[in-house]
């Protein structure tokens, strides 16, 4: 899928330079003066700077929330390993409930990263048909259930400890609501394809002016595969958990591991 986006754009914004060069030659003599020239160069350039500061601005707005995504994630995994260290000290009490915890771990970790070599751990919820992003009722409950076993621990002796662990699963709930709502973000598609229709014709003016040379179309090519390398990268931040610049699913491992010790 990734590859395939690359060559997308590189086939739309070759072509548009091709088709550039083409229409550059079909073009009568009289449609090419200096004066006409110089006003298309004028038009171009104003593209090329607002097509390169939307490009900036556009990877680096993708970027913060690809970053505050995996930072989520990470914050996620943290707090479900931290309500697991609470419950410890009510041991054989505590024991279902830890059970309850690896398994919603190891169901989460299965269904966002269905590529991965799935955790196994017994009476966990099958994933199939699981939903891969946002919110799923089958691990809605399961941690429903946690909350109301975490609510019906015995605090006689523990009450402080018993405080806590409510607490730290209402923060390991409000960390996957940032989670969900991070996977429900736009996507952004209608904008990229405008930007990538704006720089098609970008490049279809490239080749109207360059001139006939070997020189001159490597330096186009040069510039379509860094622009096209620019666009995949944008769009490729846009899908946190697919692609190549993917959010790992190491934290959340790290933190079943830490629950299985």
């Amino acid at each position: 899928m990734e590859f395939l986006l690359v060559l997308a754009f590189l086939i739309l914004f070759s072509a548009s330079a091709l088709i550039g060069m083409a229409l550059r030659k079909r073009l009568h003599e009289r449609h090419l003066t200096g004066e006409n020239m110089e006003s298309i160069r004028l038009v171009t350039g104003l593209m090329v700077t607002f097509a390169a500061l939307i490009l900036s601005l556009q990877l680096s707005t993708t970027r913060s929330r690809f970053d505050v995504t995996s930072g989520h994630r990470s914050t996620y995994a943290a707090r479900l390993a931290n309500l697991d260290q609470c419950l410890r000290p009510f041991k054989e009490t505590a024991d279902p409930i830890r059970l309850k915890l690896r398994q919603y771990t190891a169901a989460v970790i299965a269904s966002t990263w269905p590529h991965e070599p799935a955790p196994k751990i017994a009476g966990m919820p099958d994933v199939a048909g699981m939903a891969v992003r946002g919110e799923d009722r089958t691990l809605s409950r399961l941690l429903n259930e946690i909350g109301a076993d975490v609510d019906a621990l015995p605090t006689t002796g523990l009450e402080n400890t018993a405080t806590r662990c409510r607490a730290a699963f209402a923060e390991a709930s409000s960390a996957r609501w940032n989670v969900i709502e991070d996977a429900n973000a736009p996507s952004g598609g209608f904008f990229v394809g405008i930007l990538s229709f704006w720089l098609s014709l970008v490049f279809l003016s490239f080749g109207l002016q360059i001139p006939r040379r070997a020189l001159s179309a490597i330096v186009l090519a040069i510039g379509v595969l860094s622009v096209s390398s620019i666009m995949f990268v944008i769009v490729d931040l846009g899908l946190p958990y697919q692609g190549v610049f993917h959010i790992p699913s190491a934290a959340m491992n790290d933190a079943l591991a830490d629950m299985s010790r």
